[in-house]
């Protein structure tokens, strides 16, 4: 709940903040008839959207789970940042059309010592503004806020624009206002792009961050009993909810009942500590095959496509070795596979190999 009354209330200093920009750069915009100010104004206009539209999509976020989403409502954050990226790309584009037609039809622009003012109150408003707003979105994780931190951010820069178009128009009486418009239109578009490419990456799913995977499985790997900590995949439920799962090596001659109390051990202090919900498969390790486990680590050193391998097990009855194999993406996995099966047979003529390709979730 803290987060969510961080949200709306950055949302709302952003709401006012920009609807007094957007009263006065109107007003100036149309006294000294400046098109770079006029989008300025529309584009401030669309932030406050952008800034509801952040409010409501945080409220509904937090709606509790429920039968038909047990996973509760925390992606709908990313629908709201993919709202606001379109809302940003539309004004872009009209801003676009309206400047080169002032390309087209320039038109005589009248800037006051006031105008100045206002262009030089706006620029370090939107400035601080957007720093403030980044800074927030960054710590408690909210794409929506980073975007509208970052588009703040950018008007200021693009404000600036307008501040020289001003002083060239107002001394040397040099309209370049459709220029500027343009350069200024050309950047909202630009941010509308990265917004929309950065949620939908977050959508489809991405690799986990490196410091978070290598901290979980350093905090998993300090447990004693633990002697390996593999396949580690995070699932995000929304910016604050992770759902994964992870596999631990331990040796084969721990019974279920320790094993199922060293696992809720490690459940309860992954989600104390990073709030990750885990789930924990078991590696069983045993150790009576050193020579088998030295072989097969020659072999797959060979391969400078082979990550990892783990999950070594040799059961010695049915004449099994099973191992579980990490290949590089751009690498062809099943040729590997099978060229590895095929030196190890010529070793161990006597055993069948059963090799699961793992895939390269985490580092």
């Amino acid at each position: 709940m803290e987060r969510l009354k961080i949200i709306i209330k950055t949302s709302i200093i952003g709401i006012i903040v920009n609807i007094f920009l957007v009263i006065f750069k109107m007003i100036i915009g149309l006294i000294s008839n400046s098109i770079a100010i006029i989008l300025d104004a529309v584009n401030n206009l669309s932030d406050v959207t952008s800034s509801v539209i952040t409010i409501i999509g945080t409220k509904l976020s937090n709606k509790k789970p429920d039968k038909k989403h047990p996973y509760g409502h925390g992606r709908i954050e990313y629908i709201t940042s993919v709202l606001v990226s379109i809302i940003v790309l539309i004004v872009g584009f009209l801003s676009i059309k309206e400047s080169i037609e002032k390309i087209i039809n320039p038109i005589d622009t009248k800037y006051t010592a006031i105008s100045f003012v206002i262009i030089i109150f706006a620029i370090l408003t939107k400035f601080i503004m957007g720093s403030y707003v980044k800074k927030v979105g960054t710590q408690i994780n909210s794409q929506a806020l980073i975007a509208s931190g970052l588009d703040a951010f950018f008007d200021s820069i693009l404000s600036l624009g307008t501040l020289i178009s001003a002083i060239l128009s107002f001394t040397f009486k040099i309209n370049i206002e459709g220029f500027i418009g343009s350069i200024i239109s050309l950047f909202i578009i630009k941010s509308g792009i990265d917004i929309l490419l950065e949620t939908l990456d977050s959508i489809i799913g991405t690799r986990i961050d490196s410091n978070l995977s290598k901290s979980v499985k350093n905090m998993i790997g300090s447990f004693k009993e633990v002697r390996g900590v593999y396949d580690l995949t995070l699932h995000n439920y929304g910016p604050v909810k992770i759902i994964g799962s992870v596999h631990i090596e331990v040796k084969d001659t721990m019974t279920a009942f320790e094993i199922h109390t060293l696992s809720r051990k490690i459940m309860a202090e992954v989600f104390k500590k990073f709030g990750i919900i885990l789930t924990i498969g078991i590696y069983a390790s045993n150790e009576d095959f050193p020579k088998i486990k030295d072989t097969v680590n020659e072999v797959v050193k060979k391969y400078d496509e082979v990550l990892q391998f783990h999950g070594l097990y040799v059961d010695n009855k049915k004449k099994i070795i099973a191992f579980d194999l990490i290949i590089d993406f751009k690498a062809d996995a099943n040729k590997i596979k099978e060229q590895i099966i095929e030196e190890l047979k010529e070793k161990y003529k006597e055993y069948s190999f059963d090799i699961l390709l793992d895939i390269d979730f985490s580092d």
